[in-house]
């Protein structure tokens, strides 16, 4: 037997946006998080841009990083090992990184830092592409430890 579960998404948004309302939320504010976001797409129409929303998911996608590295143990040693990121992490580290790249901006309220964020990462600019960039080319630096990864986790 499947259970589903389905959740409630307000009219004119979609799981992405309510998933990434849930990022910015703190303390259980929804509602203030919601109207982070909703400032946020203002400004970025503000900023002579037609479609916020557009810029948005071009900022997500500019931030997923393809592959990253993970320790593992082999022998005494302990490897940075590259693996594939899944799309649900991928997803994940993305928000994570715009989000975590605005709080660090300082000096104006948080949908403006949010906004500015979002619109270096929809350039390929910006800390968050830079943090993705980063983990990527740590992953190609330790090409050479790839093949630690076909063993499985079994400690």
């Amino acid at each position: 037997m499947t259970v589903q579960i389905t959740t409630y998404i307000p009219p004119n948004s979609d799981l992405v946006t309510e998933k990434f309302i849930n990022y910015i939320m703190l303390d259980g504010k929804k509602s203030i998080a919601r109207r982070i976001f909703n400032d946020m797409l203002t400004e970025v129409e503000k900023r002579g841009h037609k479609n916020a929303r557009e810029m948005f998911f071009r900022a997500i996608e500019n931030t997923k990083p393809s592959m990253e590295v993970r320790p593992k143990r082999v022998g005494g040693s302990i490897y940075q090992v590259p693996f594939e990121v899944s799309q649900k992490r991928q997803q994940m580290l993305s928000f994570r990184w715009i989000i975590n790249a605005a709080r660090a901006r300082k000096s104006s309220p948080i949908f403006k830092r949010l906004t500015q964020e979002i619109l270096d990462a929809a350039e390929n600019t910006g800390t968050a592409v830079k943090k993705k960039e980063d983990v990527e080319r740590m992953a190609a630096a330790n090409r050479a430890f790839a093949h630690y990864a076909r063993f499985s986790r079994r400690r």
